[in-house]
């Protein structure tokens, strides 16, 4: 079943070059040159929520995206935690996103920013990978910091089955907005700016919820229906 896409932002601009900063998270400070890059592959896509300098679409190696993680603020609550992505370490796999440059004051108000939204209230860590943008020019990989939730974290949920995880996304929001939202955009992410790339795993998903979809439509309209649909009289 097919749908109309969500709206999307501008499509990615090129970039620009180089100073140092240190890894939040990451004992003893690891050190980042100059400019800093930071790999997105959930909503970081759609709303990184600071300012950058550029952005390029490419991805990664050796990780794939799972919506594995409960979130019980941004797309959830305590009483019905939505889930959104995770990477999971998977030999030979990539992972399509986002990277944003960022340079000077920017460095400190993104990653300051991306603590409390990434760290704090959603349970990630940070990890250095190597990104590779998608345009046929680039030359080497460019060192990215991406944000990862593991296993360790409390508010970590797991695999399930696409279905289960699509009625989960289904009945979930939080104060960014619905679950759906989230799996949709991803979705139309994907499609618009990497067609060429493979995520069944989100797609299956996405597939599910849309044919739930007009099950529970029917469902929460049913007592209605019944009651407007004249009753045959006996005898």
């Amino acid at each position: 079943m097919k749908r109309d896409p969500l709206p999307l932002e501008e499509r990615p601009e090129p970039p620009a070059p180089l100073l140092s900063a240190t890894v939040p998270g990451e004992p003893g400070g690891a050190e980042l040159a100059q400019p800093v890059w930071i790999f997105g592959y959930g909503s970081l896509v759609w709303r990184p929520g600071f300012e950058f300098t550029s952005r390029k679409v490419g991805f990664i190696r050796g990780y794939s995206r799972r919506f594995w993680q409960g979130d019980t603020f941004h797309r959830g609550s305590e009483r019905m935690p939505g889930r959104v992505v995770t990477l999971l370490e998977d030999r030979g796999a990539c992972t399509w996103g986002v990277a944003y440059e960022v340079r000077g004051e920017q460095i400190a108000a993104s990653l300051e920013y991306l603590n409390m939204r990434e760290a704090v209230l959603g349970g990630y860590d940070t990890k250095l990978v190597k990104f590779h943008p998608q345009e046929k020019d680039a030359e080497e990989p460019i060192l990215a910091l991406v944000y990862i939730a593991t296993p360790q974290n409390p508010s970590y949920l797991g695999p399930a089955s696409e279905e289960d995880i699509a009625a989960q996304i289904i009945v979930s929001s939080g104060c960014a907005g619905h679950n759906i939202e989230y799996l949709l955009r991803l979705a139309d992410f994907m499609r618009y700016f990497c067609p060429q790339a493979e995520d069944k795993h989100l797609f299956s998903i996405e597939e599910a919820l849309i044919s739930i979809l007009p099950c529970l439509y029917c469902t929460e309209e049913s007592p209605e229906e019944t009651e407007s649909v004249p009753q045959k009289s006996k005898g």
